[in-house]
C-alpha cells in the first residue's frame, strides 16, 4: 500500500539522477521529489563554460579551430552565462578570484587541443537533448556532449570531463554515465554505438569503451533495476541516507538525519525529471 505521504513519480530517469539514488536515496528525494535548491559551484559552473566554448568552436570553419579562437570565445561565452545566471556573480569574492577562475578554464581548453585536433573532426551532434521510451515505459533523458560519425557509419559518442580522470576503482560514475548514452542511442537509432569516449580535460586522460549489444542490454537491465528500486521507495514514502565521503559536498546537511537535521515533509504532486 502507498504511504499517504508518499509522492508519485513519472516513470522518467536521467543518468545523473540515477547516479544520485545510488550515491544516496535521500539526496535524490531532496533534488528530484522536494526541489530543494542548491548553493551554485564554481567547479560545475567553470565546466559549463568550457562545455559551452566546445560547442560554439565547431560552429565555426575546421580551419579556424585553433587554441587561440577557443580562448577568443572564453570571454564572451562568460558573458553570455554570467547574464543568464546572475548569482554567478556571488561565487567569487573579488576579480582576483575571478580572474584566477577564467585562468584555470583556459588551461582545461589548451589541453583539450593536447588531446585532439578539432580541425578535423565534424560531429554530427553537440549537445545533443535526448529522450528515449522503453519498452517497459520508462523515458531516459539525458544531454550528449558530441557524437561523432565516421564514413562508414561507425558512432562514436564523447563526453567532455573537466575533472581530473578517477582511479580505474572510482570510474564506475562515469562509465555508468556514458553507457546509459549508449543504451538510449542504440534504442533510438537501432545501432550500438562502436565507442564510448570519456575525455578527462583536467589531466588529460581518456576511458574508451567499445560496447557490444550484450553489454548496452545489460546497462539497460541496471537502468530498469535503478528505476524500480526509485519506484518502490517513493512508494514507500521512506528515502534511506548513504553516508559517504561525498556527504561532506551536500548542501542538504541540515535537513538529514546523519547530521541530526528532519527532512521536510513529502510533497504530494506528480514531480517529472
Amino acid at each position: 500500500m502507498t504511504s499517504p505521504h508518499a509522492a508519485p513519480l513519472v516513470p522518467a530517469l536521467s543518468p545523473s539522477r540515477a547516479s544520485d539514488f545510488l550515491q544516496c536515496p535521500l539526496l535524490f528525494r531532496f533534488r528530484v521529489v522536494d526541489r530543494l535548491p542548491e548553493k551554485p559551484s564554481a567547479a560545475a559552473l567553470r565546466g559549463t563554460l568550457v562545455h559551452a566554448v566546445l560547442e560554439r568552436l565547431f560552429e565555426l570553419p575546421a580551419e579556424t579551430r585553433t587554441p587561440r579562437t577557443a580562448l577568443s570565445l572564453l570571454e564572451p561565452q562568460w558573458e553570455r552565462l554570467r547574464t543568464a545566471r546572475p548569482e554567478s556573480a556571488e561565487l567569487f569574492a573579488d576579480d582576483a578570484e575571478l580572474a584566477a577562475w577564467l585562468q584555470e578554464a583556459r588551461t582545461l581548453l589548451g589541453r583539450y587541443f593536447e588531446m585532439e585536433q578539432p580541425q578535423h573532426l565534424e560531429p554530427r551532434d553537440r549537445e545533443l537533448r535526448l529522450e528515449v521510451a522503453l519498452e517497459s515505459g520508462l523515458r531516459l533523458r539525458g544531454y550528449v556532449d558530441r557524437i561523432d560519425v565516421a564514413p562508414t557509419g561507425r558512432i562514436r559518442v564523447v563526453d567532455y570531463k573537466t575533472g581530473k580522470s578517477p582511479h580505474p576503482r572510482f570510474e564506475d560514475k562515469a562509465k555508468f554515465q556514458i553507457f546509459f548514452y549508449a543504451v538510449m542511442l542504440w534504442r533510438e537509432l537501432g545501432e550500438v554505438p562502436a565507442r564510448l569516449q570519456l575525455m578527462y580535460l583536467g589531466d588529460g586522460g581518456v576511458r574508451w569503451y567499445e560496447p557490444d549489444e550484450a553489454e548496452l542490454r545489460a546497462a539497460e537491465a541496471e537502468i530498469l533495476a535503478i528505476w524500480r528500486d526509485i519506484d518502490a521507495t517513493a512508494r514507500s514514502g521512506v528515502w534511506p541516507t548513504r553516508r559517504s565521503k561525498l556527504c561532506g559536498w551536500c548542501d542538504h546537511q541540515a535537513l538529514c538525519p546523519e547530521f541530526g537535521g528532519t527532512p521536510p515533509p513529502l510533497p504530494a504532486t506528480v514531480r517529472v525529471y
